[in-house]
C-alpha cells in the first residue's frame, strides 16, 4: 500500500478528560489563557484567572460537565471521532484523517507528528467551524503558528480551510438535520405561532468593531437555511449563545429570546447551525438550561435539533469541501 500523499487535521475546540474538577480546572486554564478568548495582559489576567475566577468556576463547570457526560466521555471528543471516521471512510486511500483539539488532548502536535510518520506530506488543517471568528478559527491559526515555530511542521505542507458558512452541501445539511427531526417529532405549526430559533455562539461586540466578520457569516447561514425551509425571519428568528464575562455581547441573547418566545405558550424548535458537534453549549446550555427558561416563561413543547454531528449528508458534505480544498495542492 502507498503512503498517503495528503493528511487532513479536524481541529476542534477541546473538553476536558473528565468532569471531575481536576481535570475541568487546567482545561479551562488553557481555555481562558487564549488572548483571542480574553485579550488581557497575561500579567494582569493570570493572577486574576488563578486565584479568583478558576476556584470559583471550575467546580461549576464541572457539575455542567457531568450533566452530559456520556458511558463513550465527552460527547464532542466521541462526535468529532465520529465525524473523522465517517470522513476516512469516504477519502479512502486519498489522505489520512487526524483529529486535535485547541485546548486539551490530541494536540496538534502530536497530530501531525502521526500524519509525517505516516509518509505525509501535504495537510489540510480544518476548523471545525463554518463561519469564521478571531475568537475560534484565528485561534486555531494560532496553534498552527506555534506548531510551526516549534518545529512540528518540518518537512509538511500545511494549509487551512477557513470556514464554509454560505457553502450549499452544508447548508443542505443542516436542513436536513431540521427537517428529519420534524420527520421524527411533526413538523411545528408556524401558522399558529409556533418558532424555530438558529442559536449560535456568541462573541464580543468589539471584536465586530474590529472587523471580525462573524456576525454577517452567521446572518448568511441563517438566511440560506430560512430560505430552503420556505420559513420567514418572524418563524425562524436568530440569536447568540454562550456568554461570557462582563463585555458586551452580540445580541439577540439566545436565553433573552427564549423566554420571550415561552410567553407564546407554544412550541419552539431550536438548532445550532454553528456547533458541528454536540457539546456542553448544545446538550447543557440549550437542551437544560433553555429548556428550563422557555418552560418557566410559559412554553409549550421545547425540541432540541442534534448537530450534525456524523450525519451522512453533513459527512458527504465535508467531503466535497475538503476534496475541494485538497485540490489546491496541486
Amino acid at each position: 500500500m502507498s503512503k498517503p500523499r495528503f493528511g487532513v487535521i479536524l481541529e476542534n475546540l477541546g473538553t476536558p478528560e473528565s468532569p471531575a474538577v481536576k481535570h475541568v480546572k487546567p482545561y479551562l486554564q488553557e481555555f481562558l489563557s487564549d488572548r483571542r478568548i480574553v485579550d488581557l495582559p497575561p500579567l494582569l489576567w493570570a493572577p486574576i484567572l488563578k486565584l479568583a475566577l478558576l476556584p470559583r468556576y471550575a467546580p461549576k463547570s464541572a457539575e455542567r460537565y457531568q450533566l452530559v457526560w456520556t458511558e463513550q466521555g465527552s460527547p464532542l471528543m466521541f462526535h468529532t471521532l465520529a465525524q473523522a471516521e465517517g470522513l476516512q471512510q469516504r477519502l479512502g486511500d486519498a489522505a489520512q484523517v487526524e483529529v486535535a483539539m485547541r485546548y486539551g488532548q490530541p494536540t496538534l502536535a502530536a497530530a501531525l507528528g502521526r500524519l509525517r510518520a505516516a509518509g505525509v506530506t501535504e495537510v489540510l488543517l480544518v476548523p471545525t467551524y463554518p463561519q469564521y471568528s478571531t475568537t475560534s478559527v484565528a485561534s486555531v491559526l494560532d496553534d498552527l503558528a506555534a506548531a510551526k515555530a516549534a518545529g512540528h511542521t518540518a518537512g509538511l505542507t500545511v494549509r487551512t480551510l477557513n470556514g464554509w458558512h454560505d457553502d450549499a452541501g452544508y447548508v443542505n445539511a443542516c436542513v436536513n438535520q431540521i427537517t428529519n427531526h420534524w420527520q421524527a417529532n411533526g413538523r411545528p405549526d408556524f401558522a399558529a405561532g409556533d418558532r424555530l430559533l438558529l442559536s449560535f455562539h456568541g462573541i464580543p461586540v468589539s471584536l465586530v468593531a474590529k472587523g471580525d466578520p462573524y456576525p454577517a457569516e452567521c446572518e448568511r447561514t441563517a438566511a440560506l437555511i430560512r430560505s430552503q425551509l420556505g420559513l420567514t425571519e418572524a418563524e425562524c428568528p436568530m440569536a447568540y449563545q454562550s456568554r461570557f464575562g462582563p463585555a458586551r455581547w452580540l445580541t439577540p441573547a439566545t436565553i433573552d429570546t427564549v423566554r420571550e418566545l415561552g410567553k407564546s405558550g407554544r412550541r419552539l424548535d431550536v438548532f445550532c447551525p454553528g456547533f458541528m458537534v454536540d457539546c456542553l453549549e448544545t446538550l447543557e446550555e440549550i437542551g437544560l438550561l433553555n429548556r428550563q427558561a422557555f418552560t418557566d416563561a410559559g412554553g409549550g413543547e421545547f425540541h432540541r435539533i442534534d448537530s450534525l454531528n456524523d450525519s451522512p449528508v453533513w459527512l458527504d458534505a465535508l467531503t466535497n469541501i475538503i476534496s475541494t480544498r485538497l485540490a489546491d495542492f496541486d
